[in-house]
């Protein structure tokens, strides 16, 4: 009985025996991601030294949004026409020279707050075409039945460097200073080069690229936004995630916190973005169970309830530990929210519509947070940062009650159902071709 609730329990790793390409492009994404979670902590913390102002910090997420969101778009549509690998064997050389341009400064001393804010925005709009394009090569590494289990453990390996990222980010900082957190974002770009470089290539399936005349960017795009907009559950897990962190995800007051609260400087805001992480990776490689879940919409709506909960009593907790611990369970909550909306997300998208899917998703991912940066800096700039964190939560909580009104497919949404659905869907599709 406990051999088999631990089967159940545990990721299966199912995916990484079966499917070389599949091993590399994770082993790459593990390694990169955590040079890229060190230099995460090291630009806002580098902020907010600078500046000693909670606003500016949180500023950066503005300023990164716009670049976000049109390279995000942009990544989508070149994804579903061209060849996946080489768009992400080019993407590294623009995230190698914003990262290295960072260091360059770093050492130089005291670089124009600026062009910090130009860089950041340059690394987001190169880390958003990444994700958009490594998260449309998943589903055709893995076989469609093993999709979830392959979506969780990538999930989980990714917040897993989440948690070593920032940690060590915060301890490089304190001992070798923020150039060194740069370098290793640069450095670390060549192992997902090498890993994709491996790889087979990864062209859209559905489209024919000699024969079809490749359509214009933007009517590429209107078509990928067409179709999130016809598919209510899609539409209705990116509304609460993008709830869940543009009000429960203070990540810009990390380093307020930690140094003007809890005094304890760069350690403290590396734990306190590890510790987010951490939960969520302990949640990621234990969602086995998700493999037989049905009802994926309504777990997903009582993980962000329970996200926003943990958040609200962060904000309460008078320690660093305590608010540590109470973010790695709003992380855990997160994490089985993410899987279940990626599971969802993939499984009512066609192959050649994934890249422009993707970007949406991924817009709302890394959107969330930057505009939660936003909403926690301006609201402990008015009132206090533990009052930010506190409201943010609780705004979090409340607003499910308004996605659930305005989505209810997202509560209906019953996995097996809606395979059957789209499998009928098809073959009556093919009857009416052959009749």
């Amino acid at each position: 009985m406990l051999r088999r609730l631990l089967s159940r329990a545990t990721v299966d790793t199912t995916p990484l025996r079966a499917s070389r390409d599949y091993r590399l492009l994770l082993g790459g994404e593990l390694i990169t991601g955590l040079g890229t979670q060190a230099a995460l902590v090291a630009l806002p913390y580098q902020l907010y030294v600078e500046t000693r102002s909670a606003f500016l910090t949180g500023l950066l997420g503005a300023v990164e949004l716009i670049p976000l969101m049109a390279m995000a778009l942009l990544g989508g549509a070149l994804a579903d026409r061209h060849d996946r690998r080489k768009l992400l064997l080019l993407d590294q050389i623009g995230l190698v020279l914003g990262a290295s341009a960072l260091a360059a400064l770093a050492y130089a001393g005291s670089p124009p707050i600026g062009l910090l804010y130009v860089l950041g925005a340059w690394m987001a709009g190169f880390t958003a075409i990444q994700n958009v394009t490594a998260g449309s090569i998943i589903p055709n590494l893995v076989e469609p039945e093993l999709l979830r289990p392959a979506l969780a453990l990538n999930y989980g390996l990714n917040t897993l460097t989440m948690v070593i990222g920032p940690a060590f980010g915060g301890l490089l900082i304190a001992a070798f200073g923020l150039g060194a957190a740069y370098t290793i974002d640069a450095i670390s770009c060549l192992a997902i080069f090498g890993a994709v470089w491996a790889m087979r290539a990864q062209l859209p399936k559905g489209v024919d690229l000699e024969a079809d005349q490749p359509a214009r960017v933007l009517e590429s795009i209107g078509e990928g936004l067409r179709f999130v907009r016809g598919e209510s559950a899609l539409m209705g897990s990116f509304a609460i995630d993008l709830l869940a962190m543009t009000f429960g995800m203070p990540r810009a007051l990390f380093p307020v916190l930690s140094v003007s609260v809890y005094h304890t400087g760069a350690g403290g805001t590396g734990l306190l973005y590890a510790s987010v992480a951490a939960g969520a990776t302990v949640a990621a490689l234990s969602t086995g169970w998700l493999s037989h879940a049905r009802r994926l919409g309504r777990i997903v709506i009582w993980a962000v309830v329970a996200w926003g909960a943990a958040i609200a009593l962060a904000g309460v907790a008078h320690s660093l530990w305590l608010a540590a611990a109470m973010l790695a369970i709003a992380g855990a909550a997160d994490s089985v929210s993410a899987v279940c909306r990626s599971s969802i997300n993939q499984t009512v998208t066609p192959d050649h519509l994934r890249g422009r899917m993707s970007a949406v998703f991924s817009l709302v991912v890394t959107s969330g947070p930057r505009l939660g940066d936003v909403e926690s800096g301006s609201v402990a700039a008015l009132a206090s940062p533990r009052f930010s964190v506190i409201s943010g939560g609780l705004a979090c909580v409340v607003g499910v009650a308004g996605i659930v009104f305005a989505f209810p497919k997202l509560l209906a949404f019953d996995a097996e159902q809606d395979q059957a659905d789209r499998t009928l869907g098809s073959v009556h599709g093919e009857d009416l071709v052959h009749g």
